[in-house]
């Protein structure tokens, strides 16, 4: 099976900078790890993406794991090859707010 590509949503990509940015604040180089461990979990996505299960509707979460408390949200576009990452989402935020388009 070939490997799925995929994109982010503005609101993802959004999410994805602003953690980014507020990791490197914190201390030099977080970022780029939350960053690299972002690009990790979006290639093994890519490679299996009914590997993580759905957890609402068509939603699929996958967690990012320690030391980085987010999930990334995506759903399956079979028909397109494709990954759509609806979310990188903090896992302390509203959970209601974790499922938009």
């Amino acid at each position: 099976m070939d490997s799925f590509t995929y994109q982010l949503t503005f609101d993802a990509e959004k999410e994805y900078l602003e953690s980014y940015r507020w990791y490197e604040e914190q201390q030099e180089n977080l970022g780029e790890r939350f960053a690299l461990s972002v690009r990790k979990k979006l290639q093994t996505i890519s490679f299996n993406p009914y590997f993580y299960s759905k957890k609402k509707g068509r939603y699929h979460e996958a967690s990012l794991g320690k030391p980085f408390p987010f999930v990334i949200v995506y759903i399956i576009d079979k028909k397109q090859n494709l990954i759509v990452v609806t979310s990188i989402f903090h896992t302390s935020r509203n959970p209601k707010r974790k499922y938009k388009k």
